[in-house]
């Protein structure tokens, strides 16, 4: 019966684990077919190893011409939306006014709404004002619905905060601008840096958003739709291998700054 007991004590372990590892089984199906070179057009079967694919990305054409465009849209996205969000979040979190919670509401309105009527919504908005479709529709659009993570991330975080830590600042003869800069703004970082990533993700990822909104631009995950019905290139798995190597980095780097954080507090 020791097995037993064992695996009565674990049990919550090893489900975590098998999770774990059912969800990560497809980013591991990826990098494994990334060393893969396929004999037709279509990357699906193994057959021999090969390092071609990692030290020519971009020989397929557009693929990092598309690649880019998703990393650009990402950026400004992000940009744009951890301002915003962080600026509202503050200002729903620390203060009343009317509206406040019709305002809450609509700020997280896109996170319930399925996309494709998100999607459908913006593309009509951009179709009556007369707008073009193009890297600015697929901008505005991703901001639209980053904005609600955003907000969720650090209105949480705001509104956890001690304020007895701003009034001790304050009793220090602190200006309002010193205590948000040295004690309101750090504090809330982790919300922020938390928002910030979520908002690069979703934005990269997104397809159902950008494709009713994107016009004739095509960024990574619509060239990946349209590349998989006609073969899809080792290249994909390539890019998706790093994309997938650099989330895990970000969150080593957080993991370590966390526990130096942690440590220069305890001594």
């Amino acid at each position: 019966m020791r097995w037993f007991n064992w695996f009565r004590r674990n049990l919550v372990v090893l489900a975590g684990l098998l999770t774990l590892g059912y969800l990560l089984l497809p980013n591991v199906i990826v990098t494994v077919f990334s060393f893969n070179k396929p004999n037709g057009r279509f990357n699906y079967q193994w057959q021999r190893f090969s390092t071609d694919a990692w030290t020519h990305p971009c020989d397929v054409a557009d693929l990092c011409g598309s690649l880019s465009l998703s990393l650009r849209i990402a950026v400004w996205a992000t940009v744009g939306a951890t301002v915003l969000g962080t600026l509202i979040a503050f200002a729903l979190a620390r203060y009343r006014f009317r509206g406040r919670s019709s305002a809450g509401t609509l700020i997280f309105l896109p996170m319930a709404m399925p996309e494709v009527v998100m999607a459908a919504s913006l593309a009509t908005l951009f179709l009556n004002m007369g707008v073009s479709f193009g890297f600015w529709t697929i901008l505005i659009a991703h901001i639209t619905f980053c904005l609600s993570f955003v907000v969720t991330a650090v209105k949480a975080r705001v509104m956890s905060m001690d304020p007895r830590l701003e009034q001790a600042a304050q009793d220090l003869y602190a200006t309002p601008a010193q205590t948000f800069w040295r004690i309101t703004l750090p504090i809330a970082a982790p919300g922020i840096a938390a928002g910030a990533l979520l908002s690069f993700a979703l934005s990269f990822d997104d397809f159902i958003i950008t494709n009713f909104n994107a016009g004739s631009t095509v960024t990574f995950p619509m060239f990946v739709w349209g590349a998989a019905q006609r073969g899809t290139p080792v290249q994909i798995n390539v890019v998706g291998t790093a994309m997938f190597a650099a989330a895990v980095l970000c969150v080593l780097v957080g993991q370590l700054a966390g526990r130096r954080q942690k440590d220069r507090r305890r001594s």
